[in-house]
């Protein structure tokens, strides 16, 4: 089962690898048109350059109509054309902003010179003009095509991931509802008929003793199924006394592991009350008290400790096993993933499952050092407790007496 997780991980990490490549790809060979097109462009304005001097400097009319259509040719590319000294002869194609035109040529002509080199026209003996030019309006929007295309892609692939993703969580919610409740179902049968058992055996001359035995485990059996019965539905929440409830469920827990693994509390000075099913915190600590326990491998130190921090209560499990490498901090809670042969590796993933459904409360790997043990942690949120006397009558005003 960790081999799934591992090929699947290696799955997500060669798409990104790939999707990484495409993009270069895309660049690198928009990258190439765009210098071509830009060479192109350059070709251009040395053709219109050398119309421009050949109509400033010849006097004969030969092919004077081919010269001015080759300058009248230019629509899409910006051009200013200085003298020697740097003033502004004329320009073209250049939307001119602002009352003052010479001052805003001048900036234009700086930003065209740090984009392309200008191109020097011979008019007459050591008598330059030189002529400056932008990119072409195609050239700028194609500039920007690749990276909206891959803006376009990614969003779309990412969209797709979170939709499978969606669809891949959905899946594991009705396979793990139709689990729970067909194994709550299952077992209310038999249950049902050991309970009758005992109730007609308590009419025979049965040593009680053993009577009693057999009730304390057939309501051990009637707690888990109905455990398994409250898996995707809604549960009735209570306030609940997170130290008593912790409590409870290590004196259970402590008679059934390893006399060599010793659990400790180091609980908060104040009650802690949160909104939480009492039946399903308790399967909660006994799952991380027995993974805990399978970690230590039959002898340790299991603590829990309670605090509360701005009105969130949290909930420390540490105990002194192993370790869990970092890179699984988070593969620990998929179902499935168990570091035992014969385990399920619903364990984990059951908890997160109940504590991520009760609304403000998370859990995750606080710390974890190999060789030295792991600290889990819970967070809820803290409810306010006012304890009401149940003996208290209630008062209603019927009228005033005669």
């Amino acid at each position: 089962m960790n081999n799934l997780y591992e090929s699947r991980r290696n799955l997500k990490y060669a798409f990104i690898i790939g999707a990484v490549l495409i993009a270069i790809a895309s660049v690198v060979v928009s990258d190439m048109l765009i210098r071509k097109l830009a060479h192109e462009e350059r070709v251009r304005m040395e053709i219109w350059t050398e119309a421009y001097r050949v109509l400033t400097t010849e006097n004969t009319d030969q092919n004077l109509m081919v010269v001015l259509r080759i300058i009248e040719g230019n629509t899409s590319i910006p051009v200013i054309l200085c003298d020697d000294a740097g003033n502004i002869l004329s320009h073209r194609n250049i939307d001119v902003r602002g009352s003052d035109e010479d001052a805003f040529l001048k900036r234009k002509v700086t930003e065209f010179k740090s984009k392309n080199p200008p191109i020097s026209v011979e008019i007459g003996p050591n008598s330059y003009q030189y002529l400056y030019y932008d990119d072409s309006i195609l050239l700028k929007r194609l500039l920007m095509y690749p990276y909206v295309q891959l803006s376009v892609v990614f969003v779309f692939i990412l969209l797709a991931f979170l939709a499978l993703a969606s669809t891949k969580r959905a899946e594991q919610n009705k396979v793990w509802v139709g689990l729970s409740k067909e194994t709550a179902h299952q077992l209310g049968t038999p249950i049902s008929s050991l309970i009758a058992w005992i109730e007609y055996l308590k009419t025979k001359e049965v040593d009680g003793t053993y009577l009693h035995e057999m009730e304390k485990d057939v309501k051990r059996l009637e707690v888990i199924a109905d455990r398994f019965s409250k898996i995707g539905s809604d549960p009735a929440l209570k306030p609940l006394n997170v130290n008593e409830a912790i409590r409870s469920a290590c004196d259970y827990m402590s008679t059934r592991i390893s006399s060599k693994i010793r659990i400790e509390t180091e609980f908060s000075d104040q009650a802690l009350f949160v909104m939480m099913n009492e039946s399903l915190f308790s399967w909660v600590i006994e799952n991380l008290t027995k993974n805990a326990v399978d970690a230590m491998e039959g002898q340790g130190v299991i603590t829990f400790r309670t605090g509360s921090r701005k009105q969130r209560v949290w909930i420390e499990v540490t105990d002194t096993g192993k370790g869990i490498p970092k890179s699984r901090f988070q593969t620990i809670f998929n179902p499935g993933y168990t570091t035992k042969k014969r385990g399920w590796g619903l364990g984990l993933s059951l908890v997160r499952r109940i504590v991520e459904t009760t609304p403000g409360s998370e859990i995750y790997v606080k710390s974890s050092e190999i060789g030295k043990g792991t600290t889990f942690r819970i967070e809820m949120r803290l409810r306010p407790h006012h304890p009401i006397r149940e003996d208290s009558p209630s008062l209603t005003l019927r009228g005033k007496p005669a």
